[in-house]
């Protein structure tokens, strides 16, 4: 069998020998950690003047080192971390991690820090480099730790695999007492040039990965993050993310910390949504989501079954699984039946059930119970169960219990779990067991809810993102020319014309039908301004309301009646994540209902009619309470002609906006449209 050649970066991951090249306290932590994990190879420190570090004889010079080391430790200022990348490059080295800080995500503080990353890019040819402002890796597979400080991991067998772009969310994320088995925590700094997208890629196609967690602060490369995630869905390994960047205050700090783009919060969540990357909102349930899919892999539906010793536990549960869309299945009849020999008339049959204590110290019936509830259509079958202190109760009266859910587990279809109503109340130790058992140990309801609801398998869309241009110079279309537009690729518009004076306006009324609409052009919010009459009943009233709106030019059209529901439809160029479609609630009740949802272009019918079902006014599209529907083909028409625009003059349009598209039951009208375009860079 032939011996597969490695990359740079396989080198990196999974080194042989080690080379630490400065002789400060980061780098004599380096090979102290790189001992502890029980790293197998050569370490090899470098110091032009020290003869030893951390015991370890030094080497004078990155020539004089034995051979060309798969990994090195850069713990050097920036200048002489150049340097040495270009002596490692030279050597054959296979990979490194450059600690140094000072290059483009400083831009603003240091004029050099773009130039001095050039230099470093340059210097490092074909070797790959993780950073710089990199705090390193922990290999927990192999015992590998290029890293500068403590951790809290362990050596696994399998695991999930992280990549985050802080270092100190690194270090707590090792700190993590869930029972969370960590196959990698790797750090990538500001990404200049290997990015968080290609290490991923690599660490899913360790066979040892079970799935994968990114923390982002900034998107550099699209692409790359579509081919991540088609591996992911290739593999069947999913892909969960963080990213920050909601509050002014995060996309500033991302700005400072990582030299990359932040972009609009709402284009990312669009974009991870796109490549079907579920999205946690917190550390806690992200660390939840990956140890459910570590131990069952994607879960096939939002149903559940819930057993606790509590009536309140049980409503906790209710409640929390309502608010983030996880569903109790009724009981079934055999169900019921069942639970009835084992519980007794005592107990109200429900799902989530409260099973009382009556049963706790018989395991036998308590595995009964739980069996019978299982037995059902759900993706999850979930055991309320939280434990004393170790240090100060005793846990004897808990074995009951494991020994039930142990037994129910050998016999149970569905998977099961074992969840703390807080994260306190969930012992390592035990946690540990339930997964070596294949139980999944969670910690707190609310996270451990939320992560449940995120565990489906999201596919990613099959079409090409269109990826976003920004253009130079651009310009404001008036009203009637984004209209006319808009128009030739399918755009529904009321009959009219734009006009400069009263006379003209009356010429142009007169072969049009009233009631009339008169709007001044050239101003952005024209209601707000006064420039919009509307209802005027023929061409005396529309000349009246002429003298009363003072602009440069009038545009006169037809009133569009029989509105069922008034939709904002927009497009937005976001440079960080591509071209953000939004539709919504739209007209004057864009900004006081906020009920909006966003996809990534391009989409398909398909597409809009489930984001459209998303919003609180959905049931207004489907005739609420007897009420008429919208033409819902009609309303894809007006959302595929701007779309179809969009792609025709990709690389020129910065935004497009539609509000309000009137929806009726025969059309969608758009009466007020804006779009702003420029040149193709």
């Amino acid at each position: 069998m032939k011996t597969p050649v490695l990359t740079g970066l396989d080198r990196l991951l999974r080194p042989k020998t080690i080379a630490v090249i400065g002789g400060g306290a980061w780098c004599a932590n380096v090979i102290k950690a790189s001992e502890a994990i029980g790293f197998s190879g050569k370490i090899w420190p470098v110091h032009p003047s020290k003869t030893e570090i951390a015991g370890k004889a030094s080497y004078p010079n990155i020539d004089a080192l034995p051979s060309a080391p798969d990994a090195t430790f850069l713990g050097v200022n920036r200048y002489a971390s150049i340097e040495c990348l270009s002596s490692l490059s030279k050597r054959g080295a296979g990979g490194a991690v450059c600690f140094a800080s000072g290059f483009a995500e400083a831009s603003a503080e240091l004029a050099d820090g773009a130039d001095l990353q050039a230099q470093l890019l340059q210097a490092a040819g074909e070797m790959t480099v993780l950073g710089p402002n990199c705090y390193g890796m922990l290999n927990y597979l192999d015992g590998v730790a290029l890293w500068p400080d403590q951790h809290g991991g362990e050596r696994v067998e399998t695991g999930v695999a992280i990549i985050t772009q802080s270092s100190n969310i690194a270090i707590n994320l090792t700190m993590q007492n869930r029972a969370v088995p960590l196959a990698y925590m790797l750090t990538a700094g500001n990404q200049a040039q290997t990015d968080l997208a290609s290490l991923g890629m690599a660490l899913l196609r360790d066979p040892r990965v079970t799935c994968l967690g990114l923390h982002i602060e900034g998107i550099n490369d699209i692409s790359k993050l579509e081919e991540l995630a088609n591996l992911s869905h290739e593999l069947g390994k999913p892909i969960c993310a963080v990213k920050i960047g909601a509050s002014d205050q995060a996309q500033l700090a991302t700005v400072s910390h990582t030299a990359s783009l932040a972009g609009s919060h709402t284009g990312a969540k669009a974009l991870l949504t796109r490549l079907g990357i579920a999205q946690p909102q917190n550390l806690a349930a992200f660390l939840e989501l990956l140890k459910i899919w570590h131990v069952n892999g994607p879960l096939p539906s939002g149903r559940i079954a819930s057993a606790s010793c509590s009536g309140g536990e049980a409503s906790l549960m209710a409640d929390s699984a309502q608010s983030v869309g996880l569903q109790f299945p009724a009981l079934s009849h055999s169900q019921s039946t069942a639970l009835n020999a084992a519980l007794g008339p005592k107990v109200a049959l429900a799902n989530p059930l409260d099973y009382h204590t009556y049963i706790w110290p018989d395991p036998n019936k308590m595995s009964a119970t739980f069996a019978a509830l299982f037995e059902a259509d759900i993706a999850l079958g979930i055991v309320v169960l939280d434990f004393p202190r170790s240090d100060r109760c005793a846990l004897g009266d808990w074995d009951f219990a494991l020994e039930a859910i142990l037994s129910t587990k050998k016999m149970s279809k569905v998977p099961i779990a074992v969840l703390s109503s807080l994260p306190d109340t969930m012992p390592e130790m035990i946690a540990k067991r339930l997964i070596s058992q294949g139980i999944v140990p969670l910690h707190g309801m609310d996270h451990a809810l939320q992560a449940i609801a995120l565990a489906q398998r999201l596919k990613p869309h099959h079409q090409t993102i269109l990826h976003p241009i920004t253009p130079i110079n651009a310009q404001t279309l008036n009203e009637y020319e984004a209209k006319h537009a808009l128009h030739a690729y399918g755009l529904e518009i009321p009959r009219g014309n734009a006009v400069d004076t009263a006379d003209e306006a009356l010429r142009c009324a007169a072969h049009l039908q009233a009631p009339f609409v008169l709007k001044g052009m050239g101003l952005a919010h024209k209601s707000e301004a006064g420039a919009v009459r509307v209802g005027l009943s023929d061409g005396h009233a529309l000349q009246g309301a002429m003298q009363n709106i003072k602009s440069d030019g009038y545009l006169v059209e037809e009133m569009v009646k029989n509105g069922i529901v008034e939709i904002l439809l927009a497009v937005t160029l976001d440079p960080a994540h591509g071209y953000v479609l939004t539709l919504g609630a739209g007209g004057t009740q864009t900004e006081l209902l906020q009920d909006t949802v966003s996809l990534i272009l391009p989409v398909t019918e398909g597409d809009t009619a489930n984001a459209l079902g998303t919003l609180r006014i959905a049931p207004v599209l489907d005739g609420y309470r007897g009420a008429q529907a919208i033409d819902r083909p009609a309303l894809w028409r007006a959302i595929q002609a701007v779309q179809n625009y969009v792609i025709a003059h990709h690389g020129q349009v910065q935004e497009v906006e539609i509000n309000p598209l009137i929806c009726t039951a025969n059309s969608s009208v758009a009466v007020d449209a804006l779009i702003v375009l420029g040149e193709a860079p």
